[in-house]
C-alpha cells in the first residue's frame, strides 16, 4: 500500500478513547489489485472477487463478474442486500427494471429471483449481502444453502489451491 503523508490531522476528543483502543476493530483496506483479491470462478459463467468476511453478522461483501452475460440460479436471500452495478447490465426474471452502471439496488429477506445478464458484455456488480443465500433448482427444490462461513471457504480454498496468499484484510 503506497505510504500517504500525514499532515494536519485533527484530533477529536472521545471520552472513551481508552475503550476504544482496548476493543475497537480498525477497518480494512482492499486495493483493486487481484492480488488482495483474485477473481475466485463462481458456476458456470461467474466469478467473485470477495472483498469482506464479517463471522460476528453473518455478512460479505464481493464483486459479483458475470461474464458475456448468462444466468444465476434463482435464489432467495435471508438478510438484507444492497448492491450497485458497476459495469455492463443485469435484470432479475422477476421484476421489469435493467439495472445499468450506477444504479443502487436493496434486496429484503424472502424474495428470490433469478439474475441474468443479457448484455454481450456481462456484468460486474458489488453486492453487500447479510444472511443466508439459498439457491433453487429448476422445480423449486432447495439445492444450497451459503453463509459468510461459504464464501469464506470459497475464497480460501482457491487460494491454497493456486498457491496464493491469504488476504487478513478480508477478515472484518
Amino acid at each position: 500500500m503506497p505510504t500517504v503523508a500525514k499532515k494536519n490531522i485533527t484530533p477529536v476528543p472521545e471520552p472513551l478513547a481508552h475503550r476504544i483502543a482496548e476493543y475497537g476493530l480498525e477497518g480494512s483496506y482492499v486495493s483493486a489489485s487481484e492480488k488482495d483479491s483474485p477473481w475466485v470462478p463462481f458456476g458456470d459463467s461467474a466469478f467473485i472477487r470477495h472483498l469482506a468476511f464479517d463471522v460476528r453478522t453473518n455478512s460479505f461483501c464481493n464483486i459479483l463478474w458475470v461474464k458475456s452475460g448468462g444466468q444465476l440460479g434463482t435464489h432467495k436471500h435471508r438478510g438484507a442486500v444492497s448492491a450497485m452495478t458497476l459495469e455492463g447490465s443485469f435484470r432479475y426474471l422477476e421484476y421489469d427494471w435493467v439495472a445499468r452502471p450506477g444504479d443502487f439496488i436493496t434486496e429484503l429477506p424472502g424474495t428470490a429471483h433469478t439474475l441474468v445478464s443479457d448484455d454481450p458484455n456481462g456484468m460486474k456488480a458489488v453486492f453487500w449481502m447479510n444472511g443466508t443465500l439459498e439457491f433453487y433448482d429448476d422445480g423449486g427444490d432447495l439445492e444450497q444453502v451459503f453463509d459468510v462461513f461459504w464464501f469464506i471457504d470459497h475464497y480460501v480454498s482457491y487460494c491454497e489451491e493456486n498457491n496464493l496468499p491469504i488476504n487478513q484484510e478480508l477478515f472484518v
